[in-house]
């Protein structure tokens, strides 16, 4: 635990878990799909669904949507804004068996008609964990530099993208594998101490197999 842990994000409140946290799975989902969201799913679990609208989760997660950070003064009219822009938004409670209770089921539309299903929880202090993406079991935070990969799963596509790492000196701090199911699609998460640039994404895209490959910037406190 560091000193950010203990005195929370700096932030647009009430609450780090309800409202920072939210905010930052929104923007996570945004950024995972690539481009402007034109339709927005929303299920909120457990004490989500219950407390969303008094502690302006709802705000949150939208504002996240849209692009803005956990201190963007907009996330308290980010509802408003999201109507002028033409933003489709829908709200349901939802029930997710064994899920932390501050979890959020987001099923999110592109501009391009391009879809990407998300759950992640705010576990406190704005901090987020990513547990399902496109139906897949993961786990990342975002705090880290992290790079996504959605390839298939056949062998070398692990040994391809870090022989790409090595050839660049950029150093993996943390790396995981997911998979459906032998032979289907696969998932590989690495935590990053370096930033990765334009020509090392194409460099990785182009691998054969590899679907889609996205790099979530390390997040500011």
């Amino acid at each position: 635990m560091d000193l950010f842990d203990l005195i929370g994000p700096v932030m647009i409140g009430p609450s780090s878990s309800h409202t920072a946290g939210a905010a930052r799975i929104g923007l996570t989902a945004r950024m995972l799909l690539g481009e402007d969201v034109a339709r927005a799913d929303i299920g909120f679990h457990g004490s989500f669904a219950k407390t969303y609208r008094g502690h302006g989760t709802d705000r949150a997660i939208v504002g996240g949507l849209m692009g803005m950070q956990v201190d963007d003064l907009r996330l308290r009219n980010s509802l408003e804004l999201a109507t002028e822009a033409g933003l489709e938004l829908q709200f349901s409670p939802v029930n997710l068996r064994g899920a932390h209770p501050n979890t959020v089921k987001l099923t999110i539309t592109g501009a391009s008609g391009q879809r990407l299903t998300m759950e992640a929880a705010s576990v406190g202090g704005g901090n987020i964990e990513v547990h399902r993406l496109d139906g897949m079991n993961v786990s990342f935070t975002g705090k880290e530099n992290t790079l996504i990969i959605h390839h298939d799963d056949v062998p070398g596509k692990v040994a391809a993208v870090s022989g790409i790492m090595a050839r660049r000196r950029i150093n993996i701090g943390n790396m995981s594998v997911y998979r459906r199911g032998a032979g289907a699609d696969a998932m590989m998460v690495f935590e990053l101490d370096h930033e990765l640039d334009d020509a090392i994404m194409e460099e990785i895209r182009a691998i054969e197999g590899v679907q889609s490959a996205t790099f979530l910037k390390r997040r500011p406190c």
